[in-house]
């Protein structure tokens, strides 16, 4: 029975002896945490650019130097504990050298001599003259603070807002979180005795008050040592089970220590996936790009009990450990499907997670985007559904389908598809289940509905094709359950793209509740701010392909593959229209362009995938081979986008390997072509998937010819089970494209459901 997560109790008895190994090592060997960049992207192109995370895998401690970008010129003090990845923190340490200085609560360092490892960071704050060390465990770390100056020498700890108190040697309280009710807890200790300990006031510590409360209220602590040891823990249940974590976790003071064994539980995550040949640069974003994904889910479990934002309750986790932040609209296309090949455990952990977070809402809806505040709703749609089917069919166990299915239902039918809302159905949700599609406004009509979010807008071909989706999702889960009737309602309702498909123009095309496709109309430009009247952050050329579940029915539409192929390479070639200040100014999200194909947002990640669909494979293993080289790069501006934990980097980890799950709830994978010339993934059931590619290199990128498990394979994509029992897929690479490899339309990666026009009619 598990009573706090990660399960590592047995681990971690071995991995001390494996610590006290490390040395011994080759002083040239490279494991695969050596490779991890976590720099990467740390300069944003237009948006939230990654953060040089610390941490241990999917753990509830996170750290980095708190900053806009990594060329700020300053930190913000020493961090304690990161609560969101998009740069939300509790608490700072901020060392003063010397005992001349006015002290306050938060100060800005001059920093050099940085280095950021998945599982220790260091820096030299140069102007003051401290030297800082740092390594993590789950829910506890260490600190190591050496100062050059001889005189005293001060630790201020900021409150930011909440409660710190001072005595014997620890120091604890708790920060309020986006204002509360959701709270973080601290106990921190020292090795040494401070000299003196006491609030900060006026620049100075008084130490006759050992408790202060509010904004940017600090506690201050005065050694005499030019070292300081700290060591602390986190929660967010108490101070007192915070204790209980540092405890649980660390008995030294020691940076060595607690790093070793980082670096060592980080070298067993990241070696699930082996990878040979290709550059040391193609290496370092793989690894870098797997590292990422491991930065969410978080386990909040602490000794059998969880904090739930969502009800702003303790629970009893009953032996499974519960898991929250979780960007769904991003994370369900890929990070959750690689999840379930090499993580399968948490993965039905997380599942749980989400059905208990819609039990403890008061509808039992599944969380759209849930958070360690609780779920923010943001985008659109409920893909939550998707983790529950794609894992379910994919053959997990370990949940309740049905109780999935109904809060995933409640979620999809009961609450309103508007974006960034959480509120019930509204009229126009009761249209879209009635007529089919999110009716629309017309350019400079006013919104009359006061439930619509007034920057996200309506989005209204976005959340059609989405939910749509949703309903795909739906459809397949009430025929496993076999609830007949319910199989056919969302199996139709997966057909509602079909009613804002423009013929003529060969586009998804908003519609006003008449029936009228909005005019005059510019795929590129219409919306407004993001597109966001009709689309959502991307503009029509992206969504022209948003139809994952039946990519068979969107060449129907478009009426041969041949002309779906050239729909597909226009958007790679379309002009952006205006100058890229003019277009970015209205499209910010819309980067990493190539043509009007956004590499820098998720609802673009299967595209190029898409023409295996239509006979032509070996565009979509130049695409892929084009794309990863030209946006994914090791460097500072290395990744073309917002990272969402995870939801970005899963597909460079995906199609460096040769593969990608363009349809989660489909056990399929589609074929690309790998960056790596050999490729060894441990599954999460105990066999071994490879993928060989013969003659690979950064010009033989077009497959010639492959077998599977010895067995001649002609077709641009494979089976699930076929990967989880276990074998090895072959590729023969080559310079030129092989034109007839996987292009035989009978041998097309399957759509969902097969085409059913008389399930599709428009009720208007």
């Amino acid at each position: 029975m598990k009573t706090y997560c990660p399960t590592y109790i047995a681990w971690f008895i071995g991995v001390l002896f494996i610590a006290s190994c490390a040395n011994k090592q080759p002083s040239d060997s490279i494991s695969p945490v050596d490779y991890v960049n976590p720099y990467i992207g740390t300069i944003s192109h237009m948006l939230v650019p990654t953060y040089p995370t610390v941490h241990l895998p999917l753990s509830m401690l996170r750290v980095y130097p708190e900053r806009r970008e990594s060329v700020d010129d300053v930190i913000k003090g020493l961090p304690v504990i990161v609560t969101s990845h998009r740069g939300s923190s509790a608490f700072n340490i901020n060392p003063y050298s010397g005992n001349m200085q006015k002290l306050f609560p938060v100060k800005n360092y001059s920093y050099d001599l940085e280095k950021i490892a998945p599982y220790r960071y260091s820096v030299y704050l140069d102007e003051e003259q401290v030297e800082v060390d740092f390594a993590p465990s789950h829910q506890s770390a260490v600190y190591a603070i050496s100062f050059d100056n001889t005189n005293e020498n001060t630790l201020v700890v900021n409150t930011r807002n909440g409660t710190l108190c001072y005595d014997e040697n620890s120091l604890f309280g708790y920060q309020e979180i986006n204002g509360g009710p959701t709270k973080v807890y601290l106990y921190l200790e020292t090795l040494q005795t401070p000299l003196i300990a006491g609030s900060i006031e006026s620049g100075t510590i008084n130490a006759n008050r050992k408790q202060v409360e509010g904004k940017d209220e600090a506690i201050g602590l005065s050694f005499k040592e030019k070292l300081i040891n700290i060591r602390y823990g986190i929660s967010f249940i108490s101070v007192e089970q915070a204790k209980k974590n540092l405890q649980r976790e660390i008995n030294t003071y020691s940076v060595d220590e607690i790093a070793t064994i980082g670096r060592n539980i980080w070298n067993e995550t990241l070696s699930k996936i082996e990878v040979k040949g290709g550059s040391k640069n193609a290496k370092t974003v793989f690894y870098t790009s797997l590292y990422r994904t491991y930065e969410r889910m978080i386990c909040l479990s602490e000794d059998g009990r969880y904090y739930s934002g969502i009800d702003n309750q303790v629970h009893d986790d009953n032996g499974i450990p519960f898991y929250t932040d979780d960007w769904i609209w991003d994370t369900y296309r890929a990070t959750h499907p690689l999840r379930i090949l090499i993580e399968e455990e948490k993965e039905i952990d997380m599942i749980n997670s989400h059905i208990r977070m819609a039990q403890q809402s008061p509808e039992n809806w599944m969380p759209t985007f849930p958070e360690v505040t609780g779920d923010s709703h943001r985008m659109n749609s409920n893909h939550g559904v998707a983790l529950i089917w794609d894992a379910y069919y994919k053959g997990i166990r370990g949940f309740d389908l049905e109780e999935a299915y109904e809060a995933c239902k409640g979620a999809i039918t009961e609450k309103s598809l508007l974006p960034w809302k959480r509120t019930p159905n509204t009229e126009i949700d009761i249209f879209y289940q009635e007529k089919g599609y999110y009716p629309a406004l017309k350019a400079n009509e006013p919104e009359y509905l006061k439930e619509v979010n007034r920057g996200e807008k309506r989005q209204s071909v976005a959340v059609t094709l989405g939910t749509a989706y949703d309903y795909w999702c739906l459809s397949q889960i009430a025929k496993e359950l076999k609830i007949e009737e319910e199989y056919q309602y969302f199996l139709k309702g997966s057909y509602y793209y079909r009613n804002l498909y423009n013929p003529e123009t060969a586009f998804f095309h908003p519609k006003d509740k008449e029936g009228k496709f909005i005019e005059p109309f510019d795929y590129r430009f219409s919306g407004g701010q993001g597109a966001r009247d009709y689309y959502d952050e991307n503009n029509g050329w992206v969504y022209r392909w948003d139809v994952p579940h039946n990519v068979a029915d969107l060449i129907h539409l478009m009426g041969l593959p041949e002309n779906f192929v050239k729909n597909l390479d226009q958007t790679f070639r379309e002009p952006l229209g205006r100058g890229k200040s003019e277009f970015y100014a209205q499209l910010p999200d819309h980067t990493g362009n190539v043509g009007q194909f956004s590499m820098a947002n998720e609802p673009c990640l299967h595209i190029p995938y898409l023409y295996n669909y239509a006979g032509q494979p070996w565009k979509t293993q130049k695409r892929i081979r084009t794309l990863l080289k030209q946006w994914f790069r090791n460097d500072l501006m290395g990744m073309p986008g917002d990272e969402d934990g995870g939801g970005m980097t899963t597909f460079v980890v995906f199609s460096a390997m040769g593969f990608y799950p363009v349809t989660p709830g489909s056990p399929t994978y589609n074929i690309g072509s790998p960056q790596f010339n050999y490729v060894k993934m441990k599954l999460s059931n105990g066999h071994i998937f490879e993928v060989e590619a013969k003659n690979n290199s950064e010009y033989n990128k077009y497959i010639q010819s492959a077998t599977l498990n010895g067995v001649s394979w002609n077709k641009p994509w494979f089976n699930h089970a076929d990967l989880m029992k276990g074998g090895k897929l072959i590729l023969e690479m080559g310079e030129k494209p092989n034109y007839k490899w996987g292009s035989a339309l009978e041998n097309v990666p399957p759509s969902a459901e097969p085409i059913v026009p008389s399930l599709t009619e428009t009720r208007q």
